[in-house]
């Protein structure tokens, strides 16, 4: 099972080099995205990116909830991003914004974050999910893990060594845990 963005935080703050790397795994395409629907290139989105993990890791202490760490990101990144939007438009003008059009600048920032309800829906299909694969029994939650849970799945035949079984195996290994999963999922 996946650890909790909580979990992941507090062994972050004791130094725990793998949930850092688990943490910027979970959270890289989505504060890669922000900037990018904004409009900023791949090189201004990779360093909003950038400023936006270095700023987490300064901060790791600090955070008072951790398990609102998606939100502490999502509100970091846009505010990077937003910074950035300002800088080059002051630039371009050559001049200092002003207040309001820094208002109407941040608020033309597209925000494609879902709504409480969506996100709401979208924690339960998870829990359920995660209920039922924790009914599954031990090999299939190995091979689904594997195929699934990870950011960089693993080959057939490095699953198969693992497995200690063939390679031709593992597809319909993998689409007998997963109609396992589906029956779980029914109840």
């Amino acid at each position: 099972m996946q650890p909790t963005d909580k979990e992941l935080l507090i062994a972050c703050r004791n130094g725990d080099q793998a949930s850092w790397e688990a943490l910027v795994n979970r959270y890289q395409r989505l504060i890669y995205a922000i900037p990018r629907r904004a409009g900023l290139d791949e090189e201004q989105a990779g360093d909003v990116f950038q400023e936006v993990f270095v700023t987490l890791f300064q901060k790791l202490d600090d955070i008072s909830e951790p398990d609102r760490l998606h939100a502490w990101l999502v509100t970091a990144a846009r505010r990077k991003t937003w910074r950035l939007l300002m800088k080059e438009r002051s630039f371009k003008r050559g001049g200092a914004a002003d207040d309001e059009s820094d208002e109407i600048a941040l608020a033309m920032i597209p925000d494609k974050t879902p709504l409480p309800d969506e996100t709401m829906v979208r924690l339960e299909e998870q829990h359920r999910i995660r209920q039922a694969f924790s009914g599954l029994d031990d090999r299939c939650q190995k091979l689904l893990g594997l195929l699934y849970y990870q950011p960089e799945p693993p080959s057939y035949a490095e699953i198969a060594e693992d497995f200690g079984t063939s390679e031709g195996s593992i597809g319909p290994t993998r689409a007998r845990c997963l109609k396992k999963l589906l029956r779980l999922l029914e109840k």
